[in-house]
């Protein structure tokens, strides 16, 4: 009797547990870093690209996506921006982030911009000019956000379902690295089934972001998508690509299907594109 009191209760438990991991929590805004310019001023961009953090020089980098022209910033550990109105991204920005072996701010740029990285200078942090490391598409498609990977040294990208793995050493797609995400679904869920007659469909459903996705770091939990619908990070196992967390944005964030979200220093990103700032929450 008491053997199969156990079992059941320890079956319970796993299964809140399981609940649990899925059902995730709230996120709450921690900081704010607003962008240089106004929307009178020449050049002044519209949708953020990506924020990166660079924990040596303990700032924040972050660029709008678009145009070369439009503005890049860079922030202390408390969101102060210490670089002036005038500094630009130097390319058209899509990703960007601290590459944890060459120490640099990198990023790709919009079709075939390559990857670039900056020079910073020693004292100040601030950008002192950018260099294309590599050159040409090195990307799924041209308007893919990069996040890296510093546990792989890898750039990854969303492909339609598929996450694919680049070599931030060479920026070529490594071979076996696709993942297919299913979107919205638990691994006891399983993959959905096709119905009868409907056509297949890849990419992001309704609703998500099509452009970005994140590298939590996270173990089992390291892909990070978001839902603008449901109103919510979620984040998948970077193996299976079954989803095994969910956090809950506040009601006052505004959500966006491109662009405009990021993760970096453990914060997760949105760009409100009215007040020109990106928000973060934890």
């Amino acid at each position: 009797m008491k053997k199969t009191l156990l079992l059941i209760l320890a079956f319970v438990s796993g299964t809140t547990f399981a609940v649990a991991q899925v059902s995730g929590r709230s996120l709450k805004k921690v900081m704010e870093l607003q962008m240089p310019r106004t929307t009178d001023d020449d050049m002044p961009g519209t949708r953020g690209a990506s924020v990166a953090w660079h924990p040596v020089q303990k700032k924040y980098y972050a660029s709008f996506a678009g145009n070369a022209g439009y503005p890049h910033a860079v922030f202390n550990m408390t969101g102060k921006r210490i670089s002036g109105d005038e500094l630009n991204t130097d390319v058209d920005t899509r990703g960007l982030w601290y590459n944890a072996k060459t120490k640099k701010i990198s990023g790709n740029g919009y079709a075939s911009n390559g990857w670039f990285n900056y020079t910073l200078d020693p004292k100040t942090g601030i950008p002192s000019q950018y260099n294309i490391e590599f050159e040409g598409t090195n990307q799924p498609n041209d308007q893919c956000v990069g996040t890296y990977n510093p546990l792989a040294n890898e750039v990854l990208f969303l492909d339609g379902d598929n996450v694919v793995a680049y070599s931030a050493a060479d920026a070529k797609e490594k071979d076996g690295s696709r993942i297919t995400l299913h979107w919205g679904r638990t691994k006891s869920q399983g993959v959905a089934e096709k119905k009868e007659g409907e056509e297949d469909v890849t990419g992001p459903p309704e609703g998500y972001n099509k452009t970005t996705i994140i590298f939590s770091g996270i173990a089992g939990a390291e892909i990070g998508v978001l839902n603008t619908i449901d109103r919510q990070v979620e984040l998948y196992n970077g193996k299976t690509g079954f989803m095994t967390q969910k956090l809950k944005i506040p009601e006052d964030a505004v959500l966006e299907e491109s662009f405009n979200f990021a993760y970096a220093n453990g914060i997760y990103w949105l760009f409100n594109i009215e007040e020109r700032k990106w928000i973060g929450y934890k």
